[in-house]
């Protein structure tokens, strides 16, 4: 059905005509351009535009004896009015997430600062602090696009080190065959990796905060994940976005997520990969029950959601199946093992392998079961039979049965192009049960460090299994939650090579310590599952903060003086950002600490939370970045593989 455009798209083709191309793409209307001349209240446009009748009239009221052009409503019809607003057809073919009316996926903002986990506010990510009454809101902001110039530019990396065997070492190069782990906003770490990795990423596991319908005590994370709905999905989207990117062809994404929030996300997924690359949905036992629940039913289940870049005509997934082979006279050097020589289907539905097989050895008869063919049609049996594909009971004194069978040979299986085994969807319940809950990665936890360090680690053996199903040795394994560092430990264990991004502090309390424990050879976790003896290596680095800095310090501000203190440093400093409509020599202290706390963060440019790399060179990066780490940087962004 041909959409039908507002009455006012005609008007504003016709309108600023006289400017030329500047609100005109061919025939269509440059929303972009208009939308934001609008918001700057360009003289010239709204001169014209006040003086078509159809504007005047929708768009111009009168209030207290002045007339209001009413430019934010006008440019909202800009932006997002693709159909007559009174008519059925605007939402007749479309079905999806909203907010205040708008498509999610027409949404042109992008969401940086959320509460709790995303990089820029470090100090205030514990349950204690909204318990306390944090106002989550004061966290939340919203950048749009057409204000973002330098935002996702590859970001400057310091204290860059290696860690291995002998210790930690300063480290001038980079190889994509390193391991590597990032401190800082995983949003814009994703953004620097992007050049490098784009479609080398085999797996990417993420545990993401989840999202709670209320909020409540047991919280899967040591941070506060009780986000607001519409924030926490487009949270999840900005990233998601650039995790498909780095995704590789064949490679697969597997999203932990609550039941509150697994549908929300399916939907969200879906835009972003597709719901034709949705390959399914697997649940994870996280405790063995519990009383005094809503509704007197314990959900005892979180869920992965399992998505990809390839078909499904792809070996997505895959098993390898340990094998009992037999060694007999009759094939003396050529193990083999049995599988079965009838197919599914009905003689009906395949009328060629309709026959009774013969054993030409015994002359012994097996007719066919009407309900379940032959595997193997009458004209090819013989061919099968010869290069020893079909085997008889009867053959063989020590076997039992009453079928032939198919007799599969262990170079058969070992083959390079073999096809993997089918995974069952509840492997992770039927292969490890009770090995997957939150108790066994908590005890984990306890035996490396403590507790309090960490809550709510997953279990080593569940990361086992995905990877193990998902990836060969040195394939790339990606978390950019990284948390505890699991998903790390278990690559290295397992011989892959991974990337991990983490924000918070405990990245060196937790992550890497426990990083470094596992190349010292711990034998914790699935250590002794893989015959674990220690070593390996891994390069880590930090986003060089800029305007991040004052951010947590700003936060971290307790009392007026505190924060009068980091507001005197922003001032004295000229390469402080702020927004281009701000002012900072006009802060009125006397609207109260809380006032103004808030105000310094909302007049912080977002664009410039970190150092872009473009800026390397310039005096006052160069100055106080070490030799060593302007090294690794060009290295790591300018040399190739």
């Amino acid at each position: 059905m041909a959409k039908i455009e507002p009455k006012i798209f005609d008007e504003l083709k016709i309108a600023p005509s006289e400017f030329g191309e500047t609100y005109l793409i061919g025939d269509e209307l440059n929303r972009s351009k208009l939308s934001t001349d609008l918001r700057q209240y360009d003289e010239k446009l709204l001169k014209k535009l006040l003086s078509i009748d159809f504007i005047r009239e929708h768009y111009l009221v009168e209030l207290a004896g002045e007339k209001i052009f009413k430019v934010e409503l006008l440019e909202e019809a800009v932006l997002y009015s693709d159909y007559w607003d009174t008519s059925y057809t605007k939402y007749e073919n479309r079905v999806g997430l909203t907010s205040g009316g708008k498509f999610l996926a027409d949404n042109e903002d992008v969401v940086l600062d959320f509460p709790f986990k995303d990089g820029v506010l470090t100090a205030a990510m514990t349950k204690e602090d909204n318990e306390d009454g944090y106002d989550d809101a004061f966290l939340n902001e919203v950048i749009e696009k057409d204000e973002i110039d330098r935002l996702f530019d590859k970001k400057v990396f310091v204290n860059a080190k290696k860690y291995d065997e002998d210790g930690s070492h300063e480290v001038t190069e980079f190889s994509t065959q390193d391991n590597l782990i990032i401190k800082g906003n995983n949003l814009f770490a994703l953004h620097s990796l992007k050049e490098r990795y784009a479609g080398k990423v085999k797996l990417i596991y993420l545990d993401v905060p989840y999202f709670f319908k209320k909020k409540i005590s047991e919280d899967s994370f040591k941070y506060n994940s009780n986000f607001h709905l519409s924030s926490w999905l487009t949270f999840l989207k900005n990233r998601l976005e650039i995790a498909k990117e780095l995704l590789s062809e064949k490679g697969s994404i597997w999203i932990n997520i609550s039941e509150d929030g697994m549908h929300y996300l399916k939907l969200l997924a879906d835009s972003i990969f597709t719901k034709e690359k949705f390959v399914g949905t697997i649940p994870r036992k996280t405790r063995n029950g519990k009383s005094d629940v809503p509704f007197n039913l314990s959900q005892d289940f979180d869920w992965l959601l399992v998505y990809t870049n390839g078909s499904d005509s792809d070996e997505i997934i895959g098993r390898k199946v340990e094998r009992k082979y037999l060694t007999t006279e009759d094939f003396p050097s050529r193990p083999w093992r049995k599988a079965y020589m009838t197919s599914q289907r009905t003689i009906q539905e395949r009328p060629n392998s309709n026959f009774t097989m013969v054993n030409p050895k015994t002359g012994k008869e097996y007719p066919v079961n009407p309900k379940r063919s032959w595997a193997v049609a009458k004209d090819t049996f013989q061919e099968w039979y010869d290069n020893g594909g079909i085997g008889f009971p009867d053959d063989y004194d020590f076997m039992s049965g009453e079928k032939p069978f198919r007799r599969v040979f262990k170079n058969e299986d070992d083959a390079e192009d073999k096809k993997a085994s089918a995974v069952y969807s509840d492997f992770l319940l039927k292969l490890y049960d009770g090995k997957t809950t939150n108790s066994l990665g908590n005890d984990q936890i306890d035996e490396l460090f403590g507790r309090d360090d960490f809550d709510y680690a997953k279990p080593e053996e569940y990361l086992m299994e995905i990877i193990k199903i998902t990836t060969a040795e040195n394939d790339l394994v990606l978390d950019f939650f990284m948390g505890s560092a699991t998903t790390q430990a278990v690559a290295l264990k397992m011989n892959r090579r991974f990337i991990g991004i983490e924000q918070m502090d405990y990245i060196n309390t937790v992550s890497v310590p426990r990083l470094q424990k596992v190349i010292a050879g711990e034998q914790g976790g699935i250590s002794k599952d893989v015959n674990w003896q220690g070593g390996g290596s891994f390069v880590y680095a930090e986003l060089m903060l800029k305007n991040m800095g004052y951010l947590q310090d700003i936060i971290h501000s307790s009392d007026l003086t505190e924060l009068k203190m980091v507001y005197d440093r922003m001032k004295s400093n000229d390469d402080v950002d702020v927004s281009f409509r701000a002012d900072l020599t006009k802060i009125d202290f006397s609207e109260g600490f809380e006032a103004n706390k808030r105000l310094l963060v909302k007049l912080l440019d977002k664009n410039g939370l970190y150092y872009n790399y473009s800026e390397i060179d310039d005096a006052n990066v160069r100055d106080i970045i070490a030799d060593t780490d302007y090294q690794f940087n060009h290295a790591f962004y300018e040399e190739t593989e």
